[in-house]
């Protein structure tokens, strides 16, 4: 079975399966809209988890990440003062798992 909606969509950008530790793909705001800190910055949030810190997690730029294996999936930092994280809308593109 080829599941349609994984043609096309390098691997690294599908959330996968599990709680998307392994997720690389480039989705920088979170569920409610807002921009994503940047993993090297420490405004408006200094982080826990830093790229110097984790370097095999894949903190670049400000993308959405799994670095400690949240079970709510991948997260970060907001640029909102008021919103310390938030959890990212990644799009699970592989909607029957296993399928792609």
């Amino acid at each position: 079975m080829i599941c349609i909606l994984c043609l096309g969509i390098p691997l690294e950008q599908r959330l996968g399966e599990g709680i998307g530790t392994d997720y690389r793909g480039t989705e920088a705001k979170t569920q409610r809209g807002i921009p994503c800190q940047k993993w090297a910055e420490k405004i408006p949030h200094k982080p826990n988890y830093t790229p110097e810190k984790h370097p095999n997690a894949g903190l670049e730029e400000n993308y959405c990440r799994n670095p400690d294996a949240d079970e709510n999936g991948p997260w970060c930092y907001t640029t909102d003062p008021a919103m310390r994280f938030d959890y990212c809308a990644i799009p699970d593109l592989i909607a029957a798992r296993g399928c792609c």
